[in-house]
Formats: structure tokens, sequence, C-alpha cells
């Protein structure tokens, strides 16, 4: 009669590193770790060196020189006088207003053209195919081309205001249509509790965020009573007056007043100047990207089982409901992911701002203070930092809000 015993306990042997797969592949991990730091080490000892052998250094000193140049659109207070640095800020401020609106409008006509798309009517069905052929099929610098070109050409000139028998008109006294761009009414403050002018700006944009939190609330406290009784309170009321109510009070306090464009000279003076570049580029940006979304949109919806329509559409709700409530909701996690890609390929895009003139990051900080300067290391490297942050930050927030859409499973 035999017995069975438990194997000796063998220790530990180099041999273990490629032979026991426990070990295995954490020992390729390490080896490719440690090919790759190598590989770093050997580009960035190369750089130094051949920077030090053609007597340059990385240096950014260059940052607090004067700039020299202009920026006609700008977000903060800048002249000729400010430094390469306040250049770039209103480069880098002039990229992200641009991006941002192209992210929104892009969404809504993304989002308008993917539902129209499977619309029972033909034609609008079709004109909406029509539309995403031909705007995703031509590359996005030939539309900033054609749409610039085009508000150059039909929009009259300034001087085309002035006298008795001018052939232009503002609308409503208030906005003014130029070929140089579009001017708008600029509130200020008369009493700001800042003496800041963005100080007061971000005070109300604090404001609007604690609006947010307080409907947020609402919502979270209609919820759990809904869920307790089954009788969702209703909250329209609440909602508009946690939004309204410290916004008016903020107006009051500070004083909320305008300023309007006015013809002097040869041009118009005050209020907001929407310049036409910005506009070209934001248009182009949101009608070429939108075409992508419309595709995404229509995937995500025809990812939703026709089941789910069929039962809503028994349950008696109209439609717009079943696509608002029931298919709409599920497309999400279809379309955010596809989504994110979109809105990165805009903030890149935008770099071809400088085709029409637009002082983005890549024209101000790429263009100009690099053939100023010559730092071209270390004007490529910011440009990298803050395209990459950009990026980074983008699929961050949007991945929390896929996070927050996706099934969760009981």
């Amino acid at each position: 009669m035999s017995t069975l015993t438990d194997p000796p306990n063998e220790g530990f042997r180099l041999s273990m590193l490629i032979n026991d797969t426990r070990y295995r592949s954490l020992t390729f991990q390490v080896i490719a770790a440690i090919v790759l730091a190598l590989c770093i080490w050997y580009l960035g000892n190369n750089l130094i060196q051949n920077l030090r052998a053609a007597g340059l250094n990385i240096s950014y000193t260059f940052l607090g020189d004067p700039a020299g140049y202009d920026i006609n659109q700008r977000l903060v207070e800048y002249d000729s006088q400010s430094s390469h640095a306040k250049a770039a800020l209103v480069g880098l401020l002039n990229t992200l207003l641009v991006a941002v609106l192209a992210c929104i409008t892009a969404t809504v006509f993304g989002v308008v053209a993917g539902v129209l798309r499977l619309s029972n009517n033909w034609l609008v069905s079709k004109l909406m195919a029509v539309y995403v052929e031909i705007f995703r099929n031509i590359p996005v610098l030939i539309w900033i081309i054609i749409i610039f070109t085009i508000m150059t050409a039909v929009l009259p000139g300034p001087r085309e205001f002035r006298g008795d028998n001018a052939t232009a008109s503002m609308v409503f006294d208030s906005f003014a249509f130029t070929n140089r761009g579009i001017y708008v009414p600029m509130p200020w403050f008369e009493n700001g509790i800042f003496a800041s002018t963005s100080m007061n700006w971000l005070l109300v944009l604090a404001g609007f965020a604690g609006s947010w939190l307080a409907a947020h609330q609402i919502n979270v406290w209609a919820n759990t009573k809904q869920e307790s009784t089954g009788v969702r309170p209703k909250t329209t009321a609440l909602i508009l007056a946690a939004w309204l109510v410290p916004f008016l009070a903020l107006m009051l306090i500070m004083g909320l007043t305008w300023e309007y464009p006015e013809l002097k000279g040869f041009n118009f003076s005050g209020g907001i100047k929407v310049g036409g570049p910005l506009i070209a580029l934001w248009f182009a940006l949101s009608i070429y990207t939108g075409a992508f979304i419309a595709e995404n949109v229509r995937a995500g919806i025809q990812a939703v089982s026709k089941g789910q329509t069929e039962a809503a559409s028994a349950l008696g709700l109209r439609p717009r409901r079943v696509m608002n409530l029931v298919v709409l909701p599920q497309a999400l996690r279809v379309i955010i992911p596809p989504l994110i890609s979109n809105f990165l390929n805009i903030t890149k895009n935008s770099s071809l701002a400088i085709a029409v003139g637009y002082a983005d990051i890549t024209a101000t900080l790429g263009g100009i203070t690099l053939n100023q300067t010559g730092r071209a290391i270390e004007c490529v490297l910011l440009l990298m930092l803050f395209y990459l942050t950009a990026s980074l930050t983008i699929s961050m927030v949007m991945n929390v809000y896929n996070a927050s859409v996706k099934l969760k499973e009981r």
C-alpha cells in the first residue's frame, strides 16, 4: 500500500523567472520597462549633447521678453508690449474658446442630424445623408477657407453703415454684421464686487456652479421621494428658482449694464467683437465634426433594441417622448466613447486657425514667438504639453460622464 505526500518545497531559483508561469509575465514587463527607460535616456542625452555642441541650451527666459506684436481676438488685456508668456496665454485662451464653442455646436448639429437621418420622412432623411457625406468627406481646412471667404465677400464693410445713404444697418441697433466680424453688446458691471472685471465674472461662474449644485440636490430629493412613495414631486419651479434667483440677485447687486457697439471713424468700437476668423473656424469645425457625430448618434440609436421602442409605444408614449426617455438614454452608452475622439479632434484641428489669421496657441507661441526668438525646442515642448494636457483633460471628463450613464447592474 502506497501513500501520497506533498511535493518537496523547493526554493526560489533564477531560472523560475523564465520557466515558471507565475513569474514569467512579470519578468518580461520589467525587461520592457528597463528597455523603454534606456531608450528615453539615450534620446534625451543625445538631445542635450547636440544642443551643447551647437552652443544652445534649453531656457525659458525668453517668455519674459516683450512680444512686440498685436493680437486682435483676445479674452484678457494684452498689447504689443506684453510678454511672450502673455501672448501665449492669449493664444491658449483663444484655442480653448474655439474648442469649447465648437464642441457644443458640433454636438447639437450631430445629434439633430443623426436623429433626423432615421426619420421616416424620405426627404429629411436624404437631406441629412447628403449633409453627412458632403461635410465629412471634404477636409476641414477647405471648409474653413470657404466660410471665411464667403463672410468677407458677402457681409458689408463698416463704411457701408456710414451716412444718410447707408446701404447697411445694425440689427435692433445693437448687432453689426460686417466683413470684419460681428459686433454685439458687451455686459459689464457698474458696481462690481471686485475691482477686476475678470474676478467679477469668476464670481458669476461660481454662482452658476452653486445653482447647478442646488438643482442637482433637488433632483436627488425628488428621486428619493419617488422611490419611497411612488409619486414624483413637481420640481420645475424649484429648479428654475435655483438657477434664476442667485443669478438675478448677483446682477442687481453688481449693476449689470450693456455697452453697445457704435461706428466711430473707420470701424466700430465698443461692445464685443467676434472676429471673422473665429466665426469661420468655429462654424467649420462644428459642421465638419457634426457630420461624424451624426453617424455616431445614428449607430447608437440603431444599437437599441427595436423592442424597446415598441414597448414604449405600446404604453402610449408619443414618438418624441420615446426618443427622449427610452432610446437616447440607452444610446448614450454607444455614442459617448466615439464622441470623446471627436472632441479631441476638434481641439487638435483648431490648430488650423493660422490659415485664416486666428491667433490660437499654435499661431502665437508656435508661430510668431518661435520665429522671433528662435527657441524652437522650447516652444514645441510647450505646445506638446498644452495639447497633451487639454486632450487628457477632455478624455478624463468624458470618461467620468460615460461612467455616470453606463448601464448599472443590480
